[in-house]
């Protein structure tokens, strides 16, 4: 079967690059992927190593904005959560709500988000911080002076810059996963309630400040 066929009978819309018929290009770049903290090749990357320079920065780019801001793992997830939800990405959903239980984000949050509506942080300040600078970001391309400010003071200017490169560069993936219908892996499921061809809306907390 070939790699068209194999892609259509999953669900895909191209070919993805298989290790028995990758280039010499493609074959270094997977195996930089498979031996980095990703530990297998799963999601857009499938489709970027069609080019493998492109896969090539992909990963790079991804494995600091997933791995190594300054952020801590929890609530760089929250943001990769609303992205995610935002442009009804199921596969990106699916792996990142396991990695953001894994890194200790309170399950009602991910709960809320899935379902659009606004999660009740109780007294978690920061993380409401977050999930409502990504809501806005992912909602209207820009956030209002009082969101900037909060995450300004609270995390500074570098974490301002890393948290709006984690959204932009997770809508990138979600776009790619969704336009190329890259498919979930075997025993991953997602459940995303969706109103055909609309994005979801990620309400704001309502928070004054």
């Amino acid at each position: 079967m070939s790699q068209q066929s194999e892609s259509a009978a999953n669900g895909g819309r191209i070919s993805f690059p298989v290790p028995e018929t990758m280039n010499e290009a493609q074959r270094e770049v997977y195996e930089q992927i498979v031996s980095g903290p990703r530990r297998t090749l799963v999601g857009p990357l499938r489709a970027a190593l069609h080019n493998p320079v492109l896969a090539d920065r992909w990963q790079r780019l991804g494995q600091v904005l997933r791995f190594e801001t300054s952020l801590p793992t929890h609530l760089n997830e929250l943001a990769i959560l609303v992205t995610a939800r935002r442009w009804n990405s199921e596969l990106e959903w699916a792996i990142h709500a396991g990695d953001a239980d894994r890194a200790g984000l309170d399950p009602a949050i991910a709960e809320a988000i899935r379902t659009c509506s606004v999660p009740a942080f109780g007294d978690d300040v920061v993380a409401r911080e977050i999930y409502d600078y990504a809501c806005e970001l992912v909602q209207r391309g820009d956030v209002s002076e009082p969101t900037y400010a909060a995450i300004i003071a609270r995390w500074g200017e570098v974490g301002a810059v890393e948290l709006t490169a984690v959204i932009g560069y997770y809508s990138m993936v979600a776009m790619t996963l969704n336009v190329h219908r890259v498919p979930l892996p075997e025993g991953v499921s997602a459940d995303l309630p969706r109103e055909e061809g609309k994005l979801a809306e990620m309400p704001g907390s309502g928070a004054k400040r």
